[in-house]
């Protein structure tokens, strides 16, 4: 697909979205190179923690790619960035809630009848204070799609939501039980975006397979595999015949995290 190609019905599109953990630190650790032998037509970044004016981005362009950039007003933190090679026909910085968006934890961008929302949701390691703002940016985040969804139908919700759903999405299910990311309550909440009409394309296409996509840099998790699976490409009901594949990349190493792709029909 070539930059700002029309759009096709009927075109398969893959789309990866991965938590960098810091994008000048993820191109530091061969970013660029790994990309360059496994191109995507839409990257969806989290935690690029930097303004894109400070960030070497013609590695990117010669690659074919256009961004958009939403950070947070608080540097080195937090912040979402989108690149493509289709040009979107319309982007939207944010949800329209200061709180989260001084944040940078939304962008939208619309890609003919699809919208794609890329999203880091909150943390609630650090204490109770960002437990408290996390359960409510939930509970906002699903009144916010709700409403989009009336006028967009085909939405997908990509990005680190923070949360593991099921025992099978995390390594320690009983010790982990009263950890922030797989307490009861945010379960509860995923449980219930998916019962509204979202499909889990990652699970929708692999039922039983356990992969994760984030592990600690603590203790060697990643080489035990001590894992977590918090990062998702979620689409709307009437978008999951579109789903034609979907997956992990565990052998990309530039963060903490690991991207997750996902291969759709427009």
């Amino acid at each position: 697909m070539t930059l700002d190609a029309p759009i096709h019905s009927g075109e398969t599109v893959r789309i990866l979205t991965y938590n960098l953990n810091g994008i000048r630190s993820a191109l530091s650790k061969g970013l660029i190179e790994w990309l360059s032998q496994n191109p995507f037509d839409i990257l969806c970044f989290q935690e690029v923690k930097a303004t894109h004016d400070v960030v070497d981005l013609l590695p990117f362009e010669a690659l074919g790619y256009k961004y958009h950039w939403h950070a947070a007003e608080k540097k080195g933190y937090s912040g979402v960035a989108t690149f493509s090679k289709i040009a979107p026909d319309q982007v939207v910085m944010g949800c329209g809630i200061p709180a989260y968006d001084c944040e940078g934890r939304i962008l939208r961008t619309d890609f003919g009848d699809l919208t794609l929302l890329n999203c880091y949701f909150p943390s609630g390691t650090t204490g109770e204070i960002r437990q408290t703002v996390k359960m409510q940016f939930l509970n906002d985040f699903f009144n916010y799609v709700q409403e989009l969804r009336k006028n967009r139908p085909n939405v997908v919700v990509v990005g680190d939501y923070n949360i593991a759903h099921t025992p099978i999405d995390i390594h320690d299910p009983v010790r982990n039980k009263t950890s922030s990311g797989f307490l009861p309550e945010e379960r509860e909440w995923l449980t219930k975006w998916f019962d509204s009409g979202f499909v889990d394309s990652y699970r929708f296409k692999n039922p039983g397979k356990v992969e994760y996509s984030w592990w600690s840099f603590r203790a060697g998790s990643r080489s035990t595999n001590k894992g977590w699976r918090i990062d998702y490409i979620s689409v709307s009901e009437p978008f999951k015949d579109r789903i034609v594949a979907a997956g992990h990349r565990t052998d990309a190493v530039h963060s903490d995290h690991g991207p997750v792709w996902a291969e759709v029909l427009l």
